[in-house]
């Protein structure tokens, strides 16, 4: 078998699709994959080269590659005609839609910033994050459409485009998108693009309260997009034999808001040609019901659904032997996980990749053989990206030593959306600090050991302790709270909250429950609720431990 560098040099030598070469991006030399598309407007171009052979996959309904480019191409000159502008902001709020793939295409053909917003957040969430981003259009289905006319007076929001509008009455001013892909209106003059014009703001939750916009270029997207390829081009040199004919097929099993729903599935599937089955919510069953029907080899979610797959107890009664890749990222998948896959889907490979909103979901990657020997690790990158293990002087550090990972490379962000700050300490010289703590070993495989942001992984969500602590803080019985992430078989983490009570004050878990769910999405608001009446234990720097108060749930 070959060597990880060796197989490297291979795909990406002269003349390969991988092909690598240095490049100037803003004074500084990074390497760069030389076929990227300039930006994600030619990417969607290439739609049409498809035909009629099947793109998305939604239920019972299946939309060819040409019928989703004539509706992107459509909405984007309706974008044009609505007067959406060079970089303005199109948000895009549903659930995963074939109309969302459509709004995001139309958003980025037409030249401006798409704005995936998170589904899940609550009217208040979604109208904050709308005022943040200064997005003149809003495109979404009925129930985000009814969560956000109360909030959108205080935003910048001058036209609503609804997706699946049933038959209740259409509010005022908001217009219905199968109108306005109907036909298309007049062509507008199409802006002129390059690689470094802005192309997607995603929003991350912060350790330090509300979601903060990722900003990235059209070239960080697609070298993102390009790396996931090469790394599978990589995997694929150094398993000799392997069986991989016949067509990819990708199921979509996390949202589209997130980055790897939007890059490594969306864009790859767009990029490739490849078949997209879409779920509208995840269940099990259904996913394993979908696998076998629509003959699925690609499965990328969140160790907490790769969990329900291996414990369904119909696993068994399904055709799964299409499976070429089961794994995904977002939170730390346990080795005996990754062990189950190889066991109970013998034709799929166990994957794991770590990657972060700030570098378009693309990180160090493992699979198969490198997988198992390795079950701890995240892998390696390709050749575009750097990776060094630093001390808090910012020194790198040896293998084996434990420090912050830090990356470099053309698919990082270009800044966090209008907070400078933010920017300059996480963006240092070029390189990214990702906030989490790791080591390297002697053959440049990256070990995340734990994180150093105040964050909750849960199922694969990001969720601000800091945010959550905000919100609790407003009850008026709260003196002081904390909150922190458990242990969770399922989910990896769940969200708990230890809360000190005012003298005299009286508040149970649920009334708590109950008043957050007005001002947080569900999947924020503590599942474990201690109240105490004593003071929270703090450090000699006034911190509260949170360390100390994980005792509090031992029972």
């Amino acid at each position: 078998m070959l060597g990880f560098d060796e197989a490297a040099a291979k795909v990406t030598a002269p003349g390969q699709v991988f092909e690598t070469a240095e490049a100037l991006i803003d004074g500084a030399s990074y390497r760069v994959f030389v076929n990227a598309p300039p930006t994600l407007r030619d990417l969607f171009g290439a739609l049409r080269a498809h035909g009629r052979r099947p793109f998305l996959v939604y239920g019972h309904e299946r939309w060819s590659f040409a019928k989703v480019a004539a509706r992107v191409d459509a909405l984007a000159a309706a974008l044009a005609s609505l007067g959406v502008g060079k970089g303005e902001r199109v948000a895009i709020a549903m659930r995963n839609l074939p109309e969302w793939v459509v709004a995001f295409g139309a958003a980025l053909c037409a030249g401006a910033v798409a704005v995936p917003l998170n589904a899940w957040w609550t009217g208040e969430e979604l109208g904050s994050v709308l005022a943040d981003c200064g997005a003149t259009v809003l495109v979404a289905d009925q129930e985000r459409v009814a969560r956000t006319r109360a909030v959108l007076g205080a935003t910048a929001v001058r036209a609503t485009v609804a997706a699946r509008w049933g038959r209740s009455a259409v509010p005022q001013g908001v217009q219905l998108l199968e109108d306005l892909t109907r036909e298309p209106p007049p062509a507008a003059a199409t802006p002129s693009l390059s690689p470094d014009d802005d192309a997607l703001l995603l929003y991350t939750s912060g350790t330090s309260g509300p979601p903060k916009g990722v900003l990235s270029t059209h070239r960080a997207v697609l070298q993102a997009l390009l790396a996931f390829g090469c790394a599978a081009a990589i995997a694929e040199e150094r398993r000799p034999g392997a069986d991989e004919g016949g067509a990819r097929v990708f199921i979509l099993v996390v949202p589209l808001f997130h980055a790897t729903g939007c890059i490594p599935v969306l864009l790859a599937c767009t990029a490739m040609g490849y078949k997209l089955v879409m779920m509208r919510k995840w269940d099990p069953e259904a996913a394993l019901a979908l696998i076998e029907r629509e003959r699925v080899t690609n499965f990328v979610g969140v160790p907490t659904q790769t969990l329900d797959l291996m414990a369904s107890p119909r696993l068994g009664d399904f055709d799964v032997s299409s499976l070429r890749s089961v794994g995904g990222g977002g939170a730390p998948t346990p080795p005996s996980l990754v062990r189950q896959v190889a066991a109970r889907i013998a034709s799929g490979q166990p994957a794991a990749g770590y990657g972060l909103t700030e570098t378009n979901a693309y990180g160090p990657t493992i699979s198969g053989d490198d997988y198992l020997a390795r079950p701890a690790s995240t892998g390696r990158t390709v050749p575009i990206m750097d990776v060094e293990v630093r001390d808090p002087a910012g020194r790198a550090l040896p293998p084996g030593q434990r420090g912050e990972i830090w990356f470099r490379g053309p698919n990082l962000m270009r800044c966090y959306w209008n907070r400078p700050e933010e920017t300059a300490a996480t963006l240092v010289g070029g390189w990214l600090r990702t906030g989490d703590a790791g080591h390297l070993d002697a053959e440049g495989y990256l070990y995340v050991d734990d994180r150093l942001k105040d964050l909750v992984v849960r199922g694969g969500e990001n969720v601000s302790c800091a945010e959550v602590e905000a919100a609790i803080h407003e009850h008026p019985a709260v003196r002081e709270v904390a909150v922190l992430g458990l242990s969770h078989e399922r989910l990896g983490e769940e969200v708990a909250a230890v809360v000190r009570l005012h003298p005299g004050a009286s508040l149970d878990p649920d009334e708590l429950r109950s008043f957050l769910s007005a001002r947080l999405a569900a999947y924020k608001i503590p599942s474990r609720v201690a109240m105490v009446t004593d003071e929270l234990p703090r450090g000699a720097t006034g911190k509260v431990r949170k360390d100390a108060l994980r005792g509090r749930f031992d029972a």
